[in-house]
C-alpha cells in the first residue's frame, strides 16, 4: 500500500460525504491507498456518512473526543499503514489523478514532503475567494522555487509515514498553523520540501462574514504562536515583510479578478485586521498564561 488518506472531520458531514466521492472516483488503483476518518468529536456520529462507501473504497472511520485538527490526524496517522501519509480536509475534493500526480512525485523525491495545488470551488463567495488567495499569495512567496519549498497547507500534503512519525507529528498544542509548525520543523531538520501544483484539491468552504472573521482571528493566534515557538528555538524572530502585503493588497487585480477587485481587497483588508487581532490577543493572553497542550482521549475505531 502506497498512500494512506487521512482526512479529520468535524461537524462536517455533507461534505466529507463529498470528498469521499471525490476520492471513490480516483483513477488509481483501489489496493494501493487507504482512507482513514478521524472523527474529531462530532456531534452526530458520521457511519451513515462512512458506511455507504465501504464498498468503494478501503475506508476506517476512528473516533476521539474533540482535540483539534492536529491532534486528529496524528492519531489517524497511528493507524496508517501506507509508506506516505496524504493528508486532506473533509470539505475539500480531489481532483481524479490526485494520487496518480502524488506517485510521479513521491518516486521522484521519495524522502520529501510534496505539497499540491488548491483551486476554490466557491467562485461566487467573496470570503472564500479571498482565504484561498492568502493562500496562493502564500505559495507564490515561499514555494518560488519548486524544490526549495517552505509551507503547504494540510489539506493538500504528502508526508513520508516514517518520517512524520519520527519527527513526532502535528504539534497538537497548535488549533491553527499546525501544518506551518510542521513544515518550518521538517526544514530545520535537515530535510527538503517539493511544490507539485499539478497535485491538484478542489477547496469548498463556504463562509460568512462572522465565520470568515473567526477564522482569520483564530490565524493570527496561531502565528503568534508560531513565531513565538521560533524564536524560542532561536530560528528567528518575527518580521513584518511590507512588500508581501502590498503585493497581497493586488492580488485580485493581477490574478484576473479585476471585477470583484474592490470587494476582494475590502474583504482581505478585514482578513487582516482580524488576524492582527487574534495575533496581539494571544500575545496579551500568554504573558499570563503557561503553554498547555491538546491531547485526545478516548480514541476508539472500526
Amino acid at each position: 500500500m502506497l498512500f494512506s488518506v487521512i482526512i479529520p472531520s468535524y461537524n462536517r458531514p455533507q461534505q466529507l460525504a463529498q470528498c469521499l466521492e471525490s476520492l471513490s472516483q480516483l483513477d488509481y488503483d483501489r489496493d494501493r491507498f487507504e482512507v482513514i476518518i478521524m472523527d474529531d468529536g462530532s456531534k452526530t456520529p458520521l457511519d451513515e456518512v462512512v458506511n455507504p462507501f465501504k464498498n468503494r473504497l478501503n475506508v476506517r472511520l476512528l473516533r476521539q473526543t474533540n482535540a483539534g485538527p492536529a491532534a486528529a490526524r496524528n492519531h489517524a496517522a497511528q493507524h496508517a499503514r501506507g509508506r506516505y501519509i496524504a493528508f486532506t480536509d473533509d470539505d475539500c475534493r480531489p481532483a481524479q489523478n490526485w494520487l496518480q500526480a502524488l506517485e510521479t512525485a513521491v518516486t521522484t523525491y521519495p524522502d520529501r514532503i510534496i505539497g499540491g495545488r488548491t483551486v476554490n470551488d466557491l467562485g461566487d463567495n467573496p470570503f472564500s475567494i479571498t482565504s484561498q488567495n492568502i493562500i496562493s499569495m502564500g505559495y507564490d512567496h515561499y514555494n518560488a522555487v519548486r524544490d526549495q519549498a517552505r509551507f503547504f497547507a494540510s489539506n493538500n500534503m504528502v508526508v513520508p509515514a516514517d518520517g512524520f512519525r519520527e519527527m513526532g507529528g502535528f504539534d497538537e498544542s497548535f488549533t491553527t498553523s499546525e501544518d506551518r509548525e510542521l513544515c518550518d520543523r521538517w526544514i530545520h531538520n535537515n530535510h527538503k520540501m517539493t511544490y507539485a501544483p499539478e497535485v491538484v484539491i478542489y477547496h469548498a468552504h463556504p463562509m460568512t462574514l462572522r465565520s470568515f472573521w473567526k477564522q482569520h482571528f483564530t490565524y493570527g493566534q496561531g502565528a503568534y504562536r508560531f513565531h513565538q515557538l521560533r524564536a524560542s528555538k532561536g530560528w528567528g524572530d518575527f518580521e513584518i515583510e511590507g512588500n508581501y502585503y502590498l503585493r497581497l493588497l493586488r492580488y485580485p487585480f493581477t490574478h484576473g479578478q479585476s471585477k470583484q477587485g474592490l470587494t476582494l481587497t475590502a474583504v482581505l483588508l478585514v482578513s487582516q485586521v482580524a488576524n492582527a487581532a487574534g495575533f496581539f490577543w494571544q500575545m496579551a493572553r500568554s504573558l499570563n498564561t503557561p503553554r498547555t497542550f491538546n491531547k485526545a482521549k478516548n480514541l476508539e475505531f472500526e
